[in-house]
């Protein structure tokens, strides 16, 4: 008897706990988080990776086939403009300029006066500028002030260079990101970046492309400097997008503002761009906003209803958004619910009792009652 009456309390417990449990439950279902429309100011943003480049790079070149004579200079050496960096054997060139003078002085002397004269004349000029230019080519000149990336060859090498030479981390092989060389795909005896003058290429999607426009502010930090932080502006924006693995991009310059003394070419980044921005506005949790269809709507709780309400969207930033007309401020928006499901199906965490009473056999009455 005493069994008997023991299980009958404790089926009695486990119902009432059951309703207790299942109150609590409807009670959190009916409670809607929400958020009350304030006002302030919002702001919206994109951003991108991409690499640290030179604005004025070059590639440079003999204009001469020869051998190499002289290299001046080395990876990472900083020069200025008109700074000879290297130089082919002009021996042959020079001989060539010799008798190219030669020629043009008696061609001046004979005159112009007829037809063929001046057919010779001409001939004779021209073969000396062409000298002229091959002695020239034999020199390699830094046309402005900056610093050398790479050197792609080496004394008792061709002209047109060996690819022995080395970059500017020291490594032995042709250098040469494209984007340093002001020519893709192609590498100069010498390269040589202004250091001074530096830029930033960031791939952005095409929808975040389509909200830059040329001058907007931007903001830009390094992976591998924690701390330091550059400012800057849209430069430029490629009219022809790059596709890879089905996502589109647009490649768009950043031109640093100024330049903090640890950053170095190559180096990786992230920019950001400011591309909208509101204040005094009235604002509401972005997370509030549903769009379909082409039409915002916010739900709006009033006299304890929820009310679909369409709204007017202005800058639309990653927390907070402006709304322009559909809410005004102090009213209270409905948030989307946040489940903490448990893998039940419903996406709910569910609450029980597992297995019965402690002990108990099928139906979690406890063994052994009779």
């Amino acid at each position: 008897m005493t069994n008997g009456t023991l299980a009958a309390l404790l089926l009695g417990g486990a119902a009432f706990a059951y309703a207790q449990l299942g109150t609590d439950e409807a009670a959190g279902e009916t409670a809607p988080r929400t958020a009350t429309a304030g006002r302030g100011s919002v702001t919206a943003s994109v951003s991108a990776s991409g690499s640290v480049e030179s604005a004025r790079s070059r590639a440079l070149t003999f204009g001469t086939s020869g051998t190499v004579e002289r290299v001046n200079i080395k990876a990472g050496d900083k020069v200025r403009k008109g700074d000879i960096l290297a130089e082919v054997d002009d021996d042959a060139a020079r001989e060539t300029l010799s008798a190219a003078e030669a020629g043009l002085a008696s061609a001046t002397e004979d005159g112009t006066s007829t037809a063929q004269l001046y057919a010779a004349y001409v001939k004779a000029r021209n073969a000396y500028r062409a000298a002229r230019r091959a002695v020239d080519g034999t020199v390699i000149r830094a046309p402005f002030a900056g610093t050398v990336t790479a050197v792609n060859g080496g004394v008792g090498g061709s002209s047109s260079g060996t690819g022995s030479g080395q970059t500017q981390s020291g490594q032995s092989g042709q250098s040469g990101q494209s984007a340093q060389q002001g020519t893709s795909g192609t590498s100069g005896f010498v390269e040589l970046a202004d250091t001074r003058k530096l830029q930033l290429v960031g791939s952005f999607t095409e929808s975040d492309a389509g909200r830059l426009k040329v001058g907007q502010s931007a903001a830009v930090t390094f992976d591998a400097l924690p701390g330091v932080t550059a400012t800057g502006k849209v430069s430029q924006i490629q009219p022809v997008a790059s596709t890879s693995d089905n996502v589109v991009q647009y490649p768009v310059t950043i031109t640093f503002g100024s330049v903090p003394a640890q950053v170095r070419l190559g180096q990786t980044a992230t920019v950001e761009v400011v591309v909208g921005s509101a204040d005094n506005a009235v604002t509401v949790p972005t997370a509030a906003i549903s769009t379909s269809g082409g039409q915002s709507t916010v739900t709006v709780l009033r006299d304890g209803a929820q009310v679909r309400t369409p709204v007017e969207v202005g800058v639309r930033g990653t927390a907070t958004s402006e709304i322009t007309s559909g809410v005004s401020e102090g009213d209270v928006v409905v948030l989307p619910s946040v489940t903490t499901g448990t893998g039940t199906g419903n996406g709910q965490q569910q609450r029980g009792f597992g297995g019965g009473f402690p002990g108990g056999g099928p139906g979690g009455v406890p063994g052994g009652g009779r």
